[in-house]
């Protein structure tokens, strides 16, 4: 019903809308412009009868011969369509231009065109007349008076043309008021017309909701109840719906009651890993849901790091390579795994050998899921069944699940990267990417607690370049960051992946040797040093050398704090510089004058 009236209101208020801005408009807009026209006219006459300058008379009759002129095109234009140019012809701008297209739908403008066109004719007979005439007949008709009397039937004309104007304007206005009411009409009808059927309509709705609600009502509510629940994030599983019977709606409590105990896992797996304080920890909750909420035991969730193109296995922890199902190069090159390239799931039961990095001979099926953290495949997740009756509890039960748990912990996981990632570039130097100060501020009781638990020294090596201000001085800043990066990358090739090296602050560096023997300090000192002077660091306009001064003590067999160690290599790496650079001095008590650190 709403339909068939709003179909019915719309086509007759688009036709009266269509008459009005395709006919009555245009023929009131020219109607305005010919009034004005008339009215201008009416002023020239005036002009004519009174000004006794022969050339400003001339040029009177000239302007208002044009304007006779226009609206004769204006009317032509109403009748068969053209393009109106309103032209101001005191000055000869176009005041505007538009396009008509022609008139049949306005009853009074046939009987109007028919009236004014003889008018016209005679006003511009009568112009014309006058424009034929020099200007000396001119002056001499205006001082016999014949100028007077043939512009008084003149304006006469004028006059007629003028009412005649004016009239068909207010029927033009009629016109247009009538279309409108017809219009507001219309709308008035169809808004009265949707109010009642509206009426119809809620009568019946309430007819029917009194029906429903007698068979279906209470369980109904009962799951309503708890939808709302869990729209503000609350799941009582104490409050679980009641199996009144096992048709339907009873199947359907029961299927609503399961649906909230798996809302109500997934929502505390999600609370517990936000408290976790490592992503280790994420990752280890995560397989457990696999196991204990999906009941699926054999997968391995790999952390892929984009900026190394590395991957690694991080649950369950695996020690050896050869324990994964794919070929060992991924590890090294994340860019072979099928999905960390694609970025989606791939799995070998919809196609058999879909992904070359599976290891053949294993007589599982595998399907792979990507874990997109922060728009990039920041994981990969691999399911694998045994190779028989897989397909419906897979697809439809158990990755369903486990997918929910995946993507529960995507936020987490990248909230928790990224303070990874924030708090490594807090203890990195930006320009050399050697750990700084604070680094080492952070992590001293733990370097202190395992050389003491091994029962291992530490190595502490002060280094300082020589004479590193003359490279700012005559090179810039530019050469002098451009020498520190390579002095760190020298000193970091010098030593054991297992020793750290810091950027203790300016052209220092603290290199620590963890678990060394007596004597092995002075050893990788001197190779630091003989590496340094050896190497041609290059610059903009060719090569340099420098040298390097090294302070060296050892923890605990010099001092059992950590930190006088530290000290006690600056001030042999200062006994070096007083001796002439380029030396590495290792630390003996006489060096230390002070009564306590």
């Amino acid at each position: 019903m709403m339909f068939a009236i709003s179909l019915t209101m719309n086509v007759n208020i688009n036709d009266k809308i269509g008459t009005i801005v395709n006919d009555i408009v245009p023929v009131d807009r020219v109607a305005q412009k010919v009034n004005r026209k008339l009215q201008l006219l009416h002023i020239d006459s005036a002009g004519i009868s009174k000004t006794s300058d022969a050339d400003m008379l001339s040029q009177t009759i000239q302007v208002s011969s044009e304007r006779i002129k226009d609206i004769k095109a204006f009317m032509a234009a109403l009748l068969t369509g053209g393009r109106i140019a309103d032209i101001n012809r005191d000055n000869g701008q176009l005041i505007e231009s538009f396009s008509v297209e022609a008139i049949h739908d306005v009853p009074a403008l046939k009987f109007y065109s028919v009236n004014l066109s003889p008018l016209l004719v005679e006003m511009e007979s009568t112009i014309e007349s006058f424009g034929a005439l020099s200007k000396n007949e001119l002056n001499k008709l205006r001082e016999d008076g014949v100028l007077a009397d043939q512009l008084s039937g003149y304006d006469n004309v004028l006059t007629d043309a003028r009412k005649l104007s004016r009239a068909f304007s207010a029927n033009v206005t009629k016109l247009y008021t009538a279309n409108s009411t017809q219009i507001v009409d219309a709308t008035q009808f169809t808004f009265y017309a949707f109010i009642a059927v509206l009426f119809i309509a809620t009568s019946l709705l309430v007819i029917f909701t009194i029906s429903i609600s007698r068979s279906i009502a209470v369980p109904v509510t009962a799951i309503m109840r708890q939808i709302r629940l869990l729209g503000t994030g609350k799941v009582d599983m104490s409050n679980k719906i009641k199996i009144r019977s096992k048709d339907e709606i009873g199947l359907l409590s029961e299927d609503f009651n399961k649906l909230t105990k798996e809302i109500n896992d997934i929502v505390t797996f999600k609370k517990v890993i936000e408290e976790d304080d490592s992503l280790e920890d994420v990752y280890s909750r995560l397989g457990k849901s696999f196991s204990e909420k999906c009941n699926i035991n054999d997968f391995v969730i790999y952390e892929v790091s984009s900026a190394k193109s590395k991957m690694r296995p991080v649950q369950p922890i695996i020690l050896n390579p050869k324990e994964i199902f794919c070929n060992e190069e991924i590890l090294d090159n994340c860019e072979l795994c099928k999905v960390k390239k694609t970025g989606h799931t791939i799995s070998s039961m919809d196609y058999p050998d879909v992904c070359k990095q599976f290891r053949r001979g294993i007589e599982k099926v595998h399907l792979c899921m990507p874990m997109i953290v922060g728009g990039k495949t920041g994981g990969v997740v691999q399911f694998l069944f045994d190779d028989h009756n897989y397909e419906e509890e897979l697809k439809y039960k158990r990755m369903f699940k486990a997918e929910q748990f995946i993507k529960e912990s995507l936020s987490v996981i990248e909230a928790k990267r990224l303070m990874n990632t924030l708090r490594e570039s807090a203890l990195k130097d930006p320009l050399t990417g050697l750990y700084n100060r604070r680094f080492l501020q952070e992590y001293t009781e733990t370097l202190v607690a395992g050389a003491q638990r091994k029962g291992k020294s530490v190595g502490l090596l002060m280094c300082d370049l020589d004479f590193f201000k003359q490279i700012n001085d005559l090179h810039g800043h530019n050469v002098g960051d451009a020498v520190l990066k390579e002095t760190s990358s020298l000193i970091s090739k010098s030593v054991r992946k297992a020793d750290l090296v810091i950027r203790f602050g300016g052209e220092e560096f603290l290199v620590i040797l963890m678990d060394i023997n007596e004597g092995e300090s002075m050893q990788i000192a001197e190779k630091i040093r003989e590496t340094i002077g050896k190497s041609k660091i290059k610059i903009t306009d060719g090569t340099i050398t420098k040298t390097i001064s090294l302070g060296i003590s050892e923890f605990p067999s010099d001092t059992e704090s950590f930190w006088q160690a530290i000290k006690f290599a600056d001030v042999a790496l200062y006994k070096a510089k007083e001796t002439g650079r380029n030396k590495s001095v290792r630390f003996i008590e006489e060096m230390w004058s002070e009564d306590g650190f």
